[in-house]
């Protein structure tokens, strides 16, 4: 829409009614935060062990022998899976004969956990594992249960968000992209009540909007966000960034029982690095180019966490440490790609935009927990692999085009000028500390 920023600017950028929509936004995400991230405890797996039942026949020695040792990151521990077969232990023990010394136990057939398991209780009373007994032949089901956690998630947020549709009032700019000019009008005249701002009389120009109607009332299909070769290569790109943003952060967030020391303390602290993180990516969206910011970001996420493999065992501190410094970066891409994706697309599919990558994030936290899961193979297998996927993706970022210093793009048209791998955009990329985009700024 022509001159809609300049038609809208006696509204101020922060009065009273952008700090109310900001926080009504701000709120409808809170309820996706605590249950995302309330699987790290319900889904958490405990150590766990073969059940020897009571009626056995086994003295105190071979019972407390039966269960076979395995390596288990350079240390020799009991076995999760397996036990020696007890109808062979209780002959043994009914001939008087010893563990060990008399009989060899490395020799011995084992069989599964015909029984069923014993768990600890040291971290977790109770989880979906423990009531399920998802562990040894049937852990695979873990992550599975923990994915579709995440699709109720998805779920729930597409409810949350059509229940917030009901109470934060809708953007005028898409209104009037959509013709609806008097919807439009009447919440930019809300607006400037709630702000104590008199109103101009006239806000649009009729001829203008006349002139500009057959383009407002185009209707948006998913399809448009492929409709040329340069929109294409752009959303596609933007939804494998999304994607595998997603993955990091996610995968990240539910390995946080798997780290040196308290479950509980290590999760407060990986809650606790967003906020700094999320100030960061606040200040370098304000000051920065998008490109350098997001990929500066994800490289310093990816790096540090393929880091990890390097540090030595005893050195656990340590490795917590580049875990948190991986969130961190990670974090903070996660918020910028925000802003970011907003502003590379014109008004009549932005929305559409932000919901088709939106859905590539929700897939990636679908995907997340399997990356974990591959931790039962090798500890430093998941952080290898999100590690490479996050350096990748901050390659891939450089790739797309600049939008700092740019307006927001309200027509294909627009969009089609920027070019990826270069931008052909007529902008320095610098502006002046007093000066803030007006993609941040905007109230609408």
């Amino acid at each position: 829409m022509r001159d809609y920023d300049e038609a809208t600017a006696f509204l101020g950028e922060w009065g009273r009614f952008q700090r109310l929509v900001f926080f009504l936004l701000s709120a409808s995400i809170i309820p996706n935060g605590f249950n995302g991230m309330s699987v790290v405890f319900l889904a958490g797996t405990p150590e766990h062990r073969c059940v020897v039942p009571r009626g056995a026949n086994l003295s105190g020695e071979w019972r407390n022998a039966s269960i076979p040792l395995e390596l288990r990151d350079g240390q020799e521990v009991p076995s999760r899976c397996r036990r020696y077969r007890l109808a062979a232990l209780a002959n043994f023990s009914a001939l008087g004969l010893r563990p060990g010394s008399d009989v060899e136990l490395e020799a011995l057939e084992q069989e599964p956990c015909l029984d069923g398991w014993e768990y600890s209780r040291d971290v977790y009373r109770s989880t979906i594992v423990t009531e399920w007994n998802l562990v040894c032949e049937d852990d695979w089901k873990a992550p599975l249960t923990t994915s579709l956690f995440f699709v109720g998630v998805l779920i729930g947020s597409f409810i949350s968000g059509q229940l917030s549709d009901r109470i934060i009032p809708e953007s005028p700019r898409w209104l009037i992209s959509q013709g609806r000019y008097k919807e439009a009008e009447a919440i930019i005249q809300k607006a400037a009540k709630m702000n104590g701002i008199p109103a101009p009389a006239v806000l649009f120009d009729t001829a203008e909007m006349q002139d500009s109607k057959p383009q407002q009332q185009q209707k948006a299909i998913l399809l448009d966000l492929f409709r040329t070769r340069n929109i294409a290569t752009i959303t596609i790109m933007s939804l494998l960034l999304w994607f595998f943003t997603s993955v990091g952060y996610f995968g990240l967030s539910l390995s946080t029982p798997d780290w040196h020391g308290n479950a509980y303390i290590n999760c407060f602290l990986s809650a606790v690095i967003e906020v700094p993180a999320y100030v960061i990516a606040w200040l370098l969206l304000r000051s920065l180019p998008r490109r350098y910011s997001l990929s500066g970001a994800l490289f310093l996420g990816g790096s540090v966490v393929l880091f990890i493999q390097l540090v030595p065992a005893e050195l656990n501190v340590l490795s917590v440490a580049l875990v948190m410094l991986g969130k961190f970066g990670i974090t903070a891409a996660f918020s910028m790609l925000y802003v970011y994706n907003v502003e590379l697309y014109p008004t009549l599919v932005r929305n559409m935009a932000v919901g088709a990558t939106s859905t590539a994030s929700r897939l990636g936290s679908i995907i997340a927990p399997y990356f974990v899961y591959l931790g039962a193979y090798d500890r430093f297998l998941p952080y290898i692999l999100m590690g490479s996927l996050t350096v990748l993706i901050g390659i891939l970022t450089l790739f797309l085009p600049e939008s700092f210093g740019n307006p927001l793009p309200e027509s294909f048209e627009q969009m089609m000028k920027v070019k990826c791998f270069r931008n052909e955009q007529q902008t320095t990329g610098i502006r002046s500390p007093k000066e803030s985009p007006k993609s941040l700024v905007t109230p609408f």
